[in-house]
């Protein structure tokens, strides 16, 4: 891949009009765009085709978690959108994850169409260690030890990657292996503010840690230049 097709471009607005502007002045730039429930919920499902009509591939972030039939559903509609990729919630356990992956193949097949690639949630970048004992009552696990014990998980559900902060890439190569996908939220270039993010890296140690595809959202949408922005970014990851 170039560098540009690594960059998913996080497009955290409230609106369908900011959103297609983005997509638009980036056209050319970068690999894809993701929806959120910010704008998914405003705009509804039909932004992903209209952002797909602009030559945007979509990765559509909802983190389904719920019953494994509900969530089958979920990525069969998901499917019929033709979007790039779509995410669980690994902690939705491993039937869930099972059924989501078997509705893709089956739905993908029917319409004769590439299947989305599906990723799983692990832990959340906004989540500490003492976060994750006090308020999520895992005790006795490192963070990074429930990470690759989720992806791990993930992978023999049939799941063809997961979304983890770059800091749990090595312990998730080493659990999954190379062809393991890995998409990295939590990135921020040296010369951007880290928000509300905790376990974060720059671009390029994403890259060289062994990211696939990396998230970013405010040091590009928020720019004065969007456009320069993402060439600031490609250019750090070529170097």
């Amino acid at each position: 891949m170039q560098a540009r097709d690594r960059i998913i471009v996080a497009l955290d607005v409230d609106g369908e009009r900011e959103a297609l502007k983005l997509v638009e002045q980036l056209s050319g730039m970068i690999g894809a765009y993701k929806i959120g429930m910010q704008l998914y919920n405003s705009s509804g499902p039909g932004i992903v085709e209209r952002i797909q009509n602009l030559g945007g591939k979509v990765f559509v972030d909802l983190k389904f978690h719920d019953i494994p039939n509900t969530v089958a559903a979920a990525a069969r509609v998901m499917t019929r959108l033709r979007c790039f990729m779509f995410n669980v919630h690994a902690a939705g356990g491993r039937e869930m994850m099972d059924r989501a992956a078997s509705a893709v193949a089956e739905e993908s097949e029917k319409l004769h169409t590439k299947p989305p690639l599906t990723l799983a949630v692990t832990v959340l970048t906004s989540i500490s260690q003492l976060e994750l004992e006090k308020d999520m009552l895992i005790s006795g696990l490192q963070l990074e030890e429930v990470v690759g014990r989720w992806a791990a998980m993930a992978k023999e559900s049939g799941i063809n990657g997961v979304v983890c902060s770059p800091r749990e890439i090595s312990i998730i190569r080493q659990t999954c292996g190379n062809d393991f996908l890995i998409v990295t939220p939590g990135i921020r270039p040296a010369w951007a503010e880290t928000n509300d993010q905790k376990r974060i890296t720059t671009p390029r140690q994403a890259l060289d840690l062994g990211a696939d595809y990396m998230v970013i959202g405010r040091p590009i949408t928020a720019a004065n230049d969007p456009r320069e922005a993402a060439q600031k970014i490609i250019d750090e990851l070529e170097e």
